[in-house]
């Protein structure tokens, strides 16, 4: 749980100003560097981690993934991986904590107190990045109850007995939108998926093949048949505003097509923007507030 950061004693004696921005710091800032590093070598040095692989082996296999070249200095002593992984600076850092939280998520390696130090140093040092909840890697904060409804809506998508992959894709949508390394195209690509499976089979049920866009179509040549729990006004339209986010969501894809002219990719903004807006749907279709009415 987070709290309002406590202002520093030279401040409340109004001997210095509150610092302009004090958090969340992007990249790694210089208070940061040396307790990332020396966590590092913390998570490196884990019996369970060494007795499943040689410890050079680990450490040659994160520098391998992260491209990192390393230098033989014998007279430093000690292996030139772990000196090459525990000195990374800047974003290289964050990739070299992200790749170890990976690569022991991969073993099975249940560091629960190297992941509490981590989260501690993060926290206190107003960081952008957290570790995922999966404990397999970083991610961009986000304010927590917003992290907690997409959450209890991929847990609820896959409870649900007609929900298909809901989960799965909303859970890809949001690990490519806000873990370490953001992927927009994927993010808002499997952001659509999550909300084909949850709507199908309210929407088409009948036809296997049935996306975004046909759904949209049948909602406009049959919108009687639909309602949602929002009520609409006398004369109204009740399938109205999830058909407008539906399309907003599907119309917003510039990655779709190829043609002549070339693809735009989505902006990372557009991407999260549309996990957010294909969790409301999936929590629409999946709790019933969207239904088919004939």
């Amino acid at each position: 749980m987070t709290t309002t950061p406590r202002p520093r004693f030279s401040v409340r004696a109004g001997l210095t100003q509150a610092p302009a921005a004090d958090g969340p710091f992007e990249d790694v800032p210089e208070h940061l560097q040396l307790p990332l590093q020396e966590w590092v070598a913390y998570a490196l040095d884990n019996q369970a981690l060494v007795d499943h692989d040689d410890e050079d082996g680990v450490e040659r296999t994160i520098c391998l993934r992260l491209r990192i070249a390393t230098i033989h200095k014998p007279h430093l002593g000690g292996s030139k991986y772990h000196r090459a992984l525990t000195s990374a600076v800047g974003p290289l850092l964050l990739d070299v904590v992200d790749a170890v939280l990976a690569y022991k998520a991969e073993r099975g390696v249940n560091d629960q107190d190297a992941i509490r130090l981590l989260t501690d140093i993060l926290d206190e040092a107003g960081s952008a990045y957290r570790v995922a909840e999966a404990w397999d890697g970083l991610e961009e904060r986000v304010t927590p109850a917003v992290r907690d409804a997409v959450r209890h809506t991929i847990a609820d998508a896959a409870a649900g007995a007609v929900a298909g992959s809901a989960a799965d894709h909303l859970a890809a949508a949001w690990q490519a939108a806000y873990g370490r390394g953001p992927d927009a195209v994927r993010a808002y690509s499997e952001s659509i998926k999550a909300v084909e499976s949850a709507a199908h089979a309210v929407i088409q049920p009948n036809n296997a093949k049935a996306t975004l866009g046909t759904m949209l179509g049948e909602i406009k040549n049959a919108r009687h048949k639909f309602s949602t729990a929002i009520p609409a006004p006398a004369a109204g339209d009740p399938i109205a505003v999830a058909e407008a986010m539906m399309r907003a969501l599907w119309e917003g894809q510039t990655s779709r097509h190829g043609g002549q002219t070339p693809t735009p990719p989505e902006t990372l903004e557009a991407a999260r923007a549309g996990v957010h807006l294909a969790a409301t749907l999936v929590q629409w279709f999946v709790s019933g507030a969207v239904v088919r009415t004939t």
